[in-house]
């Protein structure tokens, strides 16, 4: 075991000397990876702002529950109150058919229309805000006040919703394919750099074979090499995420307290943080593994 970790640990020393020994051209592939990586990254963080702002936004979707034109006002306070106690209800309104009278004739027009009509023709409603942005549970709840005593229609802003979680949809999925995308291109340079090194360094690889090196052994500060290249890379991408985010940070909180919204624009939490340098880590090392057995026997 120990003797393992001492290879793993001069692998890991010989990798950082040959990225030191020429290190304006591992700087630019650092600097390349690192900026392909934060595109995906960038947009990740970005859209799990989004996300969360769609959770505590104001202007959530609401269901209009309307009563009977000659239902009781004890039925719509019961709906109200039905309505308060649901799960995923954030907040459950009654508005009066007194109140959607008065507030209709102040529209210009109306006022001498609604003067003419014998009876108030409004019915009492129960306007509901949910607390989730999820389109099945909006579903449940509007199948669930539908059945309410004396409740005539229920009407829900569906197509808000759904476009909503199609454009969030949309997203993620964009995201994913630049991701794949980019992180093929991070194994196509790491490729092309460990092929490189591995041609300038044929007398090195022929003489440690003389000297009895095996092919793990020869191959493992290439694999360092590749993977310290990729986390280096991962690190360039988290700051300029992070730069990104302070940049943003001020004029989206001024946006938001436009709409009297606490908001404000987060940079990536640690677990995000943790995958992308993982992930760029072990893109570098795949690039470093597809060398070809031949480049290191030669």
């Amino acid at each position: 075991m120990n003797s393992w970790l001492r290879h793993h640990r001069d692998a890991v020393r010989h990798a950082l000397q040959r990225l030191f020994d020429s290190p304006l051209a591992a700087l630019l592939t650092i600097v390349a990876i690192g900026i392909a990586l934060a595109l995906p990254t960038t947009a990740h963080m970005l859209l799990s702002n989004v996300q969360q702002l769609s959770r505590n936004v104001s202007a959530a979707p609401q269901i209009t529950v309307f009563m009977h034109a000659n239902a009781p006002r004890e039925a719509g306070v019961a709906v109200q109150r039905h309505a308060q106690q649901m799960a995923g209800v954030k907040e459950a309104k009654l508005v009066t058919r007194e109140t959607t009278s008065s507030r209709l004739s102040q529209a210009e027009g109306l006022a001498e229309v609604l003067q003419v009509l014998p009876d108030n023709p409004f019915p009492d409603m129960v306007v509901i805000t949910p607390s989730s942005f999820d389109e099945r549970e909006i579903l449940a709840l509007r199948q669930e006040l539908q059945h309410q005593a004396d409740v005539e229609q229920v009407q829900l802003d569906a197509e808000w919703t759904r476009r909503l979680g199609a454009l969030l949809r949309l997203a993620k999925q964009a995201v994913l394919v630049i991701g794949l995308l980019l992180g093929v291109a991070l194994i196509a340079v790491t490729f092309n750099t460990i092929r490189l090194q591995t041609l300038t360094r044929q007398d090195e690889i022929a003489v440690s074979r003389l000297l009895g090196a095996t092919d793990d052994y020869i191959r493992r500060p290439f694999l360092w090499f590749g993977s310290l290249q990729g986390l280096f890379g991962g690190l360039v991408a988290l700051g300029i995420a992070w730069g990104v985010a302070h940049a943003l940070s001020e004029p989206v909180g001024a946006l938001a307290g436009l709409y009297n919204l606490d908001f404000h624009l987060r940079p990536l939490d640690t677990l995000d943080t943790l995958l992308l340098l993982g992930s760029s880590a072990a893109l570098g090392w795949i690039g470093a593994r597809l060398t070809p057995e031949p480049a290191l026997r030669k």
